[in-house]
């Protein structure tokens, strides 16, 4: 049995694992998929003060506090960042790391730095600190990779504001035990919107596509389990 821990991205909530969490237990693994400070069942905890460094400790206090070990940590989207920061204080809890279409960063780099478009977000921001959630798109592009209707609107019943200062925090990624754990990157494939780009994946990553926009877990749940199980 493996643990897989699923952290969701920006402007999600743990919820947003739902159709993932089943699939996976019904191969006969543990799953946690919790939500960050300041969305979900946490979200009225979300302020200015909200950062990278929050929505570490959040994973690193789940992992220690239940004493998890051989974890598959899955970080999606925003959550790429959140993942290498994890791994770099408890990389000995770490088994494998999923970016699920995610920002993949270098040492002190910030969200802006792996994906320059996030200033224009920040530009924007409400009261200076907090994030609306992107607008919906036509198709293919939808609600992050969302289009069918009924799926938006449940989609958007989990969404929250994202906080600045959690886009501006650098990583920091100077445990060199960091590099010795396996990596996948999954990448989403069709309707990615311009601006966004990924960065080449380093040697010796595995890497594997899916034919669906930005929410695959949401979109292609059955696809994606499949290849988290690879990382077991």
């Amino acid at each position: 049995m493996a643990t897989f821990l699923l952290v969701h991205g920006a402007w999600h909530s743990g919820r947003s694992w739902d159709r993932i969490v089943p699939l996976l237990e019904s191969a006969g693994h543990r799953v946690l998929a919790p939500s960050l400070t300041g969305y979900g069942d946490k979200a009225h905890l979300l302020g200015p003060e909200v950062g990278l460094s929050t929505h570490i400790d959040d994973i690193v206090g789940l992992i220690e506090g239940e004493r998890l070990d051989d974890v598959v940590l899955v970080g999606h989207s925003y959550a790429g960042l959140v993942i290498s920061g994890v791994a770099n204080r408890a990389p000995q809890r770490i088994a494998h790391l999923v970016f699920l279409d995610a920002m993949v960063p270098e040492d002190s780099e910030s969200a802006v730095d792996v994906l320059p478009v996030t200033k224009q977000l920040i530009d924007v921001a409400v009261d200076g600190w907090r994030v609306p959630p992107m607008p919906e798109q036509p198709p293919p592009i939808g609600l992050f990779g969302v289009t069918d209707p009924d799926d938006v609107a449940w989609l958007r019943s989990m969404l929250s504001d994202h906080p600045v200062r959690s886009l501006q925090e650098q990583v920091r990624l100077d445990n060199p035990a960091v590099r010795t754990i396996p990596r996948t990157h999954i990448h989403c494939v069709k309707g990615r919107p311009a601006g966004i780009t990924l960065r080449p994946v380093p040697a010796g990553d595995r890497v594997r596509e899916l034919p669906t926009g930005h929410d695959c877990m949401i979109t292609m749940p059955v696809e994606l389990a499949r290849l988290l199980l690879e990382a077991v």
